[in-house]
């Protein structure tokens, strides 16, 4: 046999092993998975729990959408935006939530302030300044503080969701 394409010089007419290369995830990704995974957990499941008990964190609603591949509701604490008629969601994680992928596939959420569950209608804006949207969710909820700061320190791409709120549902 010839070395050559198939056969490298040297290796005994056998293909040489190239070694793989393990990719590292960037700092950023890095970040986003401890966040991710700290918050699924770790920090979800208590409040979730917290809820059930009938004890609201303060600060914080339950955002309910439909599992995109599932079906099933899903649900994740978020900071508490309600604004009237309107509920608003910064995404720490921008796209890469999955409550904002399941919003993408399925608009219609429910949200839970308190006691009360809001029907509604969610879409991703853009166009809109997160961290700007922080500090007005912070001025008309101060509780909230500690919430909108947890997800200041932990965000890696900010987006914010407006969902257009229906009434009560339960």
């Amino acid at each position: 046999m010839e070395c050559g394409a198939l056969f490298p010089c040297g290796s005994g007419g056998r293909l040489a092993r190239v070694p793989h290369r393990i990719e590292r995830p960037s700092g950023h990704e890095l970040k986003r998975r401890l966040a991710s995974g700290t918050a699924k957990y770790a920090v979800n499941p208590i409040v979730r729990g917290l809820f059930r008990l009938g004890l609201p964190a303060p600060g914080i609603a339950i955002l309910e959408t439909i599992g995109r591949k599932s079906g099933e509701p899903r649900r994740n604490p978020v900071t508490n935006g309600l604004d009237d008629e309107v509920f608003w969601v910064v995404a720490e994680h921008g796209r890469s939530a999955s409550y904002v992928r399941n919003i993408e596939a399925n608009p219609r959420v429910r949200v839970r302030v308190g006691s009360r569950w809001h029907r509604g209608v969610a879409r991703a804006v853009p166009d809109d300044d997160p961290r700007e949207r922080l500090r007005y969710i912070n001025s008309r909820h101060p509780i909230t503080r500690l919430s909108t700061a947890t997800v200041r320190l932990l965000q890696t791409d900010l987006l914010t969701l407006r969902i257009d709120l229906k009434g009560d549902d339960v």
